[in-house]
């Protein structure tokens, strides 16, 4: 008989962006990170809420990120918790977000880090920015399905 671990494997969601965006295309990456902040990440003191993607000279970074730096891990180090961090991408994927960012006008966001074996991996959407009314719209649809689900509930 097989046992069954029990794991989560999520370090830190962005549950701002599926309120502020209309999520489009994932991607996963790798991120390029130092000891101590991985020392951190395993403490979950890490936070995604702000993060965001960009592309220069044919390399993706991410900036935002928030890993606080534990008291052990940084007395000898010099720790800068909001650093830029270098995404590890295939070059076709690094095309395909720059034609996103440039032709259609969308933007990249981080919206989950998360262990895939030993790796740290981010999921990254090619996301376009909700107006105010289609945010009303979504509310009100999550609300409708709230309402439907309680009603099948008690009947």
């Amino acid at each position: 008989m097989k046992k069954t671990k029990a794991n989560n494997n999520t370090i830190a969601l962005n549950k701002k962006a599926r309120h502020e965006y209309h999520l489009l295309d994932k991607f996963e990456a790798g991120i390029q990170l130092q000891g101590w902040e991985v020392k951190s990440i395993r403490a979950g003191k890490c936070n995604l809420t702000d993060a965001y993607v960009y592309v220069k000279d044919g390399e993706a970074f991410v900036t935002n990120i928030n890993i606080q730096p534990l008291n052990q891990a940084s007395s000898h180090v010099i720790c800068d918790p909001i650093r830029t961090r270098k995404l590890l991408l295939h070059q076709r994927e690094i095309d395909h977000l720059v034609g996103g960012l440039d032709r259609q006008g969308l933007t990249i966001i981080a919206t989950a880090m998360y262990w895939k074996a030993s790796w740290v991996k981010i999921e990254l959407w090619l996301a376009k920015g909700k107006q105010s009314h289609d945010k009303r719209d979504a509310i009100k649809d999550r609300d409708w399905a709230r309402q439907k689900e309680r009603m099948m509930k008690h009947a």
